[in-house]
């Protein structure tokens, strides 16, 4: 196997992480030497709550823009979200065809999301063979199958001038999906050929022994979907092919019907079904709306929602306002998915909902194997840092809390600490065969995404100006009970730049938001939903009556 000679003197290799370090989400890293450039994923990050109106947080690619004559091909390790959602932006900006390279289903993921942004033109999809190293400029570049929660996930080994750098990607060694598994003599065959630098996950580093396999959540859904009196109604990602796997095959196997609701998971289920990645029987999947007249026991439903996304299917089950899925006594809702950092307290009054609905829920808090992770655990990461035996650590994709612990361990198997670098987001890491150093900084941060704009602050601002230039601003003011959800005082309408016509639309208007708004007693308030329930609405009916789209702005008062 051909390499560069990491010994000849002035030779280089640089590290941008554009995140995914000091965080959870929007995974991306350069790769660069002299002459070229490689980009590592281009994931997306969920917005946080205080976040209103923002669809997606994506890196700042402007390093990667202004550099695009040496981009030689962008990367993917495997088709999660966090790991390939910011293709779409980055290929607009962009605005020129760029190689992608990656393992089936990763591309088969990609390809309907391209499509769906009307970029696909932009992206030469080109698809890899395990361990067969690429050429990408003065790079070679091997995908190295390794297990995690969806199939087709890869380690790099990036053989640059300076020597080997391995990205683990997200990983475990447990088996995963179909029995994958993680090869540990070719990690050992890599770390004797010689590693200059590891850049590992670490999310679960705080996590003792060893992540379990994926057929222990198998096992538990098996259990759970058999014994359950009614409907069973599990949400996970709409990329765990995993997940949707073991919950259509345990269904049938107890005379169960499938439906799957979510326009995401059902574009996913589809591509991995035409990949062979999943074998559904004939009869097995049957559309929402069929499930209707099917006994309750003899149906599973699949839905979004497992990080309590105000305007996800299981959110709106939760708050009975989902068009078909109504829960009734004896629903069995199983969350197999545990929430990612920041999403804790949607995802909690989510599962307080659905058990103020009597349903009964099961989640990782109360049966532990109802989900795995994806991700190695505390041996597992050592175990790889000992086959590999790099000369340098570089721990990425975990908040700060991960990256010092993963130094920590890394010391322990006997690497000086000054060869463990913790990175910052936009940090220039330098590596050469025989030092590590920080080169200072890129412009590098987070750009909000918001559905019309891609960009900062100031084109957000541009663009609502513009907005209300065209359309006006339209205010609805509700006041809610803050125990039991019930409205209690509003809706008020507020109109600046934009006209009712007459009085009748806006008596039509206040009537549409107080019955979208009707909820049960002791329902507890859900402040995301209700402004996305009130946008929706209103903008609905406004349209309908006026076609005309003034921006909305709900403002929500707990009493």
């Amino acid at each position: 196997m051909p390499t560069s000679d990491p010994h000849r003197p002035g030779r280089s290799i640089s590290i941008i992480p554009l995140g995914g370090v000091g965080e959870v989400g929007k995974n991306a890293a350069v790769v660069e030497s002299q002459r070229d450039l490689l980009l590592v994923d281009a994931g997306v990050m969920f917005p946080e709550e205080e976040l209103l109106g923002i669809d997606l947080v994506i890196p700042d690619f402007s390093y990667v823009l202004s550099h695009a004559d040496r981009l030689r091909g962008i990367l993917l390790t495997h088709g999660h979200e966090d790991h390939i959602g910011a293709l779409p932006f980055l290929l607009r900006q962009l605005g020129r065809r760029i190689p992608i390279y990656g393992l089936p289903l990763t591309l088969g993921l990609t390809r309907p999301k391209l499509q769906e942004h009307r970029v696909a033109d932009l992206a030469d999809l080109r698809l890899v063979t395990p361990n067969e190293p690429i050429s990408l400029g003065g790079f070679q570049v091997s995908f190295v199958p390794v297990s995690h929660s969806i199939p087709d996930s890869a380690s790099l080994a990036i053989r640059g001038p300076a020597g080997v750098l391995f990205f683990t990607g997200d990983f475990k060694l447990s088996a995963g999906d179909n029995g994958a598994r993680t090869d540990p003599a070719r990690l050992q065959e890599i770390g004797d050929e010689g590693v200059l630098a590891l850049l590992s996950d670490c999310v679960r580093v705080d996590r003792p022994g060893r992540t379990p396999p994926e057929r222990v959540v198998a096992e538990t859904l098996d259990e759970i979907i058999r014994d359950a009196p009614g409907r069973v109604i599990i949400t996970t990602f709409a990329s765990n092919i995993t997940r949707m796997r073991q919950a259509i095959e345990r269904g049938y196997r107890h005379g169960r019907k499938t439906a799957v609701v979510g326009r995401s998971m059902l574009q996913n289920l589809q591509v991995a079904e035409e990949l062979g990645y999943l074998r559904v029987p004939p009869d097995a999947l049957v559309a929402v709306e069929e499930t209707r007249g099917l006994p309750a026991d003899q149906v599973v439903l699949l839905t979004t929602g497992s990080q309590g996304e105000p305007t996800s299917a299981l959110s709106r089950i939760a708050v009975g306002d989902h068009s078909v899925i109504k829960l009734i006594p004896g629903d069995t809702v199983v969350i197999a998915a545990t929430p990612v950092p920041g999403n804790e307290e949607t995802v909690a009054r989510t599962i307080d909902n659905l058990l103020r609905r009597e349903a009964t829920v099961i989640y990782p808090a109360i049966v532990e194997t109802v989900h795995v992770s994806g991700h190695a655990s505390r041996d597992e990461l050592r175990e790889v840092i000992e086959l590999l035996r790099p000369r340098f650590c570089i721990p990425i994709h975990g908040e700060y809390r991960h990256l010092v612990l993963y130094r920590d361990l890394a010391v322990e198997t006997g690497l000086p600490p000054e060869r463990v670098v913790l990175p910052e987001v936009g940090e220039r890491i330098e590596l050469t065969p025989d030092a590590i150093r920080r080169r200072g900084h890129i412009p590098a941060g987070s750009v909000l995404v918001d559905g019309l704009t891609v960009g900062n602050v100031t084109n957000v601002v541009l663009r609502d100006r513009r907005h209300l230039a065209e359309d006006g601003v339209l205010i609805a003011a509700v006041a809610v009970d803050r125990e039991t959800g019930e409205l209690v005082g509003g809706p008020d309408l507020i109109a600046r730049g934009f006209a009712f016509g007459d009085e009748s639309l806006l008596v039509q208007a206040t009537g549409q938001v107080r019955r979208a708004l009707k909820r049960r007693p002791n329902m507890q308030v859900e402040y995301g939903y209700l402004v996305a329930r009130i946008k929706e609405v209103l903008g609905h009916y406004i349209y309908e009556a006026t076609r005309t789209r003034p921006m909305i702005l709900p403002v929500v008062t707990e009493v």
